[in-house]
């Protein structure tokens, strides 16, 4: 049987379903390591997450990672959505390189946060309140 690397995998995957660049799939098996690591550690066991969790993991890994460049990076290989993590998740489980339970379906992954919202708008300069600005305008 033919059992290739994780890289060997997201090539095949790749070459099939171009939606993705392999950078993705990288990303996003990183972001779900960290993710189980954070939760294992928390809750002292071990367990599945949900994409809400895993969509939540890999917000803020990307944040971690890229700063305001996160949207940018994530754009640059094709996720802009969260279903596009459900996506890359459900071709990394065809592949069989994932596992997963008989509740899991990509549906847990629509709309769980707009993107603009989750990686552009913590960058943004705050505004002051109005009668902060006027009594900083006449000091």
């Amino acid at each position: 049987m033919d059992n290739p690397s994780f890289a060997e995998a997201v090539a095949r995957i790749c070459a099939r379903d171009r939606r993705y660049a392999s950078e993705a799939y990288l990303f996003l098996n990183e972001g779900l390591g960290r993710t189980l690591k954070l939760v294992q550690e928390k809750e002292n066991r071990y367990r599945q997450i949900s994409g809400a969790e895993l969509s939540a993991g890999l917000r803020a890994y990307a944040l971690e990672q890229f700063g305001p460049l996160a949207m940018t990076v994530l754009g640059r290989w094709g996720i802009r959505t969260t279903r596009d993590f459900g996506e890359i998740v459900f071709a990394l489980l065809h592949a069989g390189l994932l596992g997963k339970t008989e509740e899991d379906k990509i549906e847990d992954f629509d709309d769980l946060y707009d993107f603009d919202a989750a990686f552009r708008a913590p960058f943004r300069p705050k505004r002051r309140p109005r009668a902060a600005r006027a009594s900083a305008k006449h000091s």
